[in-house]
């Protein structure tokens, strides 16, 4: 592939989008889970647990801190590298990212410093509501953001300008309220969930093999369990939420996850495994499971899925209609908006299909001249890669049954085998901690990619988004980043190794000090320190 300006900033807003992403989960699952331990110490008074949740938001705020750094700069690349993007679409993308930086994000930071440091000068109760708030500001953050993204997934409550050639907002109840942008988000917030669950098992399972700090990662493994469980549950049922969106919103993106290249006879079945072949449209070798991708896309058995080729020839459909949309376009704009009503009326039939004339762009620059050929090779660009799609789509899924079998043995184990965890399973515990992140990143890398050729789906193509840069300019800023985000992450792992390795060093003397004196009660209580299995 050759990398020019369009490539070079795909790959560069990749980059730093999917790095950023790498602490996103674990902020989101972390600030709630602190909250919940939190929350146990007010009711229980028990030092433990303010002990955990001290321990475990040092960890939290490594990783908070160092993803807002990575944040920001995802932020100034809109300006940068997409500046037509920015212009085309800024008077809707914008207000969600402006409220997420005056309200939610300017909760959460705010806060975050009185939970550091305000241990010893507030009430337990009022630190609880500030640790919550903090929880709360994260989410939030996640919110805002995804309604932007969901909004270039599913472009509504917005018009085009002729005049001012943006688009506008008409509606921001249906911005805010978009199907896609609210299962989006549902969907990300329990996978961060499952995320900081697998890393607080995980962490306390390598204590627990250690022989360390027993107390803490047992309970510390409890929450994780249950918390984690639920989330690994409802990460499948909000999954599934968003294929059907998909159905509705996206059909080119849901027929390449499936590698479904020709439309099936209802109700679809679902390809479990297979080699996608672009160049011959089959999947190799498919094993298929009957119903099932039915089912999730349209919640029937007699509602066809489209396939590829059918979407292609939709596409060419949709192109020919832009193209009478342009012409329009250019005839208002030469009047300066005095023109027939004729012209206003045609403009407005076809305006939902002007975003297809400007894929025409790329191969010749007045899309009302383009041949044939032209078209059919724009109607082909709407056509996603289709093996990396189908592939990061499945390695999300089968890890995401995992994370349900390894949070639901060790919710088993904690509630009714006495926390008598076999050192295989805390091995592996251990072993699975990098696994959420890889799952995390295979979703998003689904998302965005599989809108492609879109910056806006159906609205704006990524081609045109970009801003007049050189390819000159682009690699040196691209070098630029992975320099500064290699060094961040080198950062990021030292700090939480060492602190793991630290372990829980504040209010170790009082918190042994309240175990030893209410020894007998704990064992009375059927609280005993449970050392690993052999």
């Amino acid at each position: 592939m050759e990398l020019d300006v369009v490539e070079l900033s795909r790959l560069q807003f990749a980059m730093t989008a999917m790095y950023h992403f790498l602490f996103v989960p674990l902020t989101l699952g972390l600030s709630i889970i602190v909250a919940v331990m939190e929350t146990v110490y007010v009711m229980t008074n028990r030092p433990i647990w303010r002990q955990m949740t001290k321990f475990w938001a040092t960890l939290f705020g490594i990783n908070f801190v160092l993803g807002v750094a990575t944040g920001i700069t995802m932020e100034f690349q809109f300006g940068m590298n997409w500046s037509y993007y920015s212009h085309y679409v800024g008077d809707i993308f914008g207000a969600p990212l402006a409220i997420e930086g005056l309200m939610a994000f300017f909760m959460e930071a705010t806060f975050v410093g009185l939970m550091f440091f305000g241990w010893d000068k507030m009430s337990k109760v009022a630190h609880m509501i500030v640790t919550w708030l903090v929880a709360i500001g994260s989410n939030f953050s996640a919110l805002w953001i995804l309604i932007a993204n969901g909004w270039m997934q599913n472009p509504v409550g917005a018009e085009f300008n002729p005049l001012s050639m943006r688009m506008e907002m008409t509606s921001f109840f249906e911005v805010m309220f978009n199907e896609v942008a609210q299962a989006k988000f549902v969907h990300t917030v329990s996978a961060g969930y499952v995320t900081a669950s697998i890393f607080v098992l995980g962490v306390s399972a390598w204590y627990m093999l250690k022989g360390r700090h027993i107390e803490l990662a047992r309970r510390s493994i409890a929450v994780a369990a249950a918390f984690g469980l639920a989330s690994a549950l409802s990460v499948v049922i909000l999954g599934d939420e968003s294929g059907y969106s998909a159905t509705h919103s996206q059909k080119m993106k849901l027929a390449a996850i499936e590698g479904m290249w020709h439309t099936e006879e209802a109700p679809a079945s679902f390809t479990a495994f297979g080699f996608p072949d672009q160049e011959a449209r089959e999947t190799h070798y498919a094993v298929h499971i009957p119903y099932v991708m039915g089912m999730i896309g349209t919640r029937s058995l007699d509602t066809a899925i489209p396939g590829i080729a059918e979407l292609e020839q939709n596409a060419i459909t949709r192109i020919r209609s832009g193209m009478i949309a342009y012409d329009d376009l250019m005839k208002i704009r030469e009047a300066k908006g005095v023109v027939d009503e004729s012209v206003k009326l045609s403009f407005e039939n076809h305006s939902a299909d002007l975003g297809f004339a400007f894929l025409l762009k790329r191969y010749i620059d007045d899309p009302r001249l383009a041949t044939e050929e032209q078209i059919l090779m724009a109607a082909e660009d709407t056509i996603p890669t289709v093996w990396p799609l189908f592939w990061s789509f499945r390695i999300m899924v089968g890890l995401g049954f995992a994370f349900i079998a390894v949070l639901g043995y060790f919710f088993v184990v904690t509630n009714w085998k006495g926390m008598n965890y076999p050192r295989w399973a805390l091995r592996m515990a251990v072993i699975v901690i990098p696994a959420p992140w890889i799952a995390a990143e295979m979703g998003w890398f689904t998302a965005e990619f599989g809108r492609q050729p879109w910056t806006v789906d159906g609205v704006l193509p990524t081609a045109m988004s970009v801003s007049h840069l050189s390819v000159t300019d682009l690699a040196i800023t691209l070098a630029g980043f992975v320099t500064f985000y290699s060094i961040l992450f080198i950062i990021e792992m030292g700090l939480m190794i060492k602190y793991i390795k630290k372990g829980p060093y504040m209010d170790v003397a009082e918190t042994e000090e309240w175990t030893r004196t209410h020894e007998r009660r704990l064992s009375t209580l059927g609280d005993p320190v449970v050392m690993p299995a052999e």
